[in-house]
């Protein structure tokens, strides 16, 4: 990791924007996303009784056609951020290059580059991108590399450092081989290292998918560790989902702490005004979904509900609430959010997130994975105004 100072971040920020002007000036497209956020809200812990924090964030992505079938991809994270985001971005732990001046933390992060070569019945990728796996809108069983995060479902999964080789023996038909880098990138050895094959099938209302994969030995896994499902989804009345991946060490029996298993339905009415979808997830001990196997943003609990429900008020603004509950614990973090698209390509949007528990309501001391005691947060408030482009 490397510690910048401000002046070189700036001078590191000027290239890029140099970059990106020569980029679509040869003809390469530029896209992305523009973010200024206010946050506040009430915490608890180490938190204080009132927080704020004000964060201007970018994603900038630039693509296109170096030769035929021959693609480039690339994307970067910059942001400068103060009080509460700002607390992600010390430059002392941030994943990105950062640096602090006096009144905000800037940092850049390259989240993306890759390459993709593209042929009739075959494609190969290669770089910093996402594998992505399974059907699962919300919790993602099988989608163990890039896991998602349901508390935070706008934020894009990250990449690993990986490829892929994709073949199409039929239209409806695609296998594909991938392999990722350790997660510790220091790994001199291969201890780590994951490769695995992934099936994949379509037909007019259904598809379904099929992968296992392999991580080489390392530390706390003397003979490695084998994950293996399969996921599906269907459109019938009711827009159908399951998605199951098992854990499985040899030198240990996991049982069904090994196991993730999800299964949700969506469905819209009312001409599409309305939309509801919820997903169950069942979370083993040592499952993909687990913070204790290593997921990050994983779960302690057993077994999780996610239940949302959206209003689309007409094509500029819609109003939605949602609600991950932790079913082991009876803790609950529902989220109201409303946005409206102000112009074409600019969204204005509010939400609002009040962590509860059993302590919350009877004062028990019985305090719950998603309460506000485990997330050091009371209630938490954010305006954004974002623009696409």
């Amino acid at each position: 990791m490397k510690v910048m100072g401000i002046r070189s971040l700036v001078g590191l920020l000027v290239l890029l924007g140099m970059s990106t002007a020569m980029a679509a000036a040869q003809g390469l497209t530029v896209s992305g996303v523009i973010e200024s956020t206010i946050t506040a809200g009430a915490g608890t812990g180490t938190l204080p009784n009132f927080f704020y924090g004000l964060e201007e964030y970018a994603n900038l992505r630039v693509q296109g056609k170096l030769r035929e079938g021959l693609s480039f991809y690339s994307a970067f994270n910059l942001t400068a951020a103060a009080g509460i985001p700002a607390q992600g971005l010390d430059p002392q732990a941030s994943p990105g290059l950062s640096a602090a001046s006096q009144n905000y933390v800037a940092a850049i992060e390259l989240e993306r580059l890759s390459f993709r070569l593209n042929r009739d019945y075959l494609d190969i990728d290669g770089g910093l991108m996402r594998i992505a796996a399974g059907y699962g809108q919300v919790f993602g069983p099988s989608d163990f590399l890039n896991p998602k995060n349901p508390l935070k479902p706008d934020a894009r999964p990250r990449a690993v450092l990986g490829g892929t080789l994709s073949a199409y023996p039929k239209d409806s038909l695609k296998v594909q081989v991938f392999a990722s880098a350790p997660k510790n990138p220091f790994a001199l050895d291969g201890g780590g290292f994951l490769g695995g094959i992934l099936g994949e099938t379509h037909r007019d209302r259904a598809s379904i998918q099929a992968l296992y994969a392999y991580q080489a030995p390392e530390e706390g896994s003397l003979r490695g560790i084998h994950r293996a499902g399969c996921s599906l989804k269907a459109d019938v009345y009711l827009g159908l989902m399951a998605d199951v991946l098992y854990t499985y060490t040899p030198q240990e029996d996991l049982g069904f702490s090994g196991l993730s298993a999800s299964a949700g339905v969506d469905y819209s009415f009312l001409d599409g005004h309305w939309y509801v979808l919820a997903e169950y997830l069942y979370n083993g001990s040592a499952s993909s979904t687990s913070r204790e196997s290593g997921n990050v943003s994983g779960f302690s609990g057993e077994q999780f509900l996610y239940g949302a429900i959206q209003y689309l008020v007409n094509d500029y603004t819609r109003i939605t609430l949602a609600c991950l509950s932790a079913l082991s614990d009876a803790s609950f973090a529902p989220l109201l959010s409303a946005e409206h698209e102000l112009v074409q390509g600019f969204i204005l949007s509010l939400s609002a997130q009040v962590p509860l528990d059993r302590d919350v309501f009877f004062n028990d001391g019985k305090q719950g994975e998603l309460g506000p005691r485990n997330t050091q947060e009371r209630f938490l408030f954010r305006f954004k105004a974002r623009l696409r482009f």
